[in-house]
């Protein structure tokens, strides 16, 4: 997945039935999950939008 720049591995958790994921290439922890695809890629997005914020917010570069 790939969106702003930024990279994501994912995975589909059976026990659970959930999907999940976590930002690639980054020092920074950033998970997302979601029930369906649909719901992960919309996670995503939100979470990098999410984290973009708060670096602004913190005067941080993403990394």
């Amino acid at each position: 997945m790939e969106y702003k720049g930024f990279s994501a591995s994912t995975q589909y958790d059976d026990r659970d039935g959930i999907f999940h994921g976590r930002l690639t290439g980054s020092f920074d922890n950033v998970y997302f999950e979601g029930s369906s695809v649909e719901e992960l890629e919309i996670a995503f997005r939100e979470a990098i939008d999410d984290y973009l914020a708060y670096c602004a917010e913190t005067g941080r570069e993403p990394s």
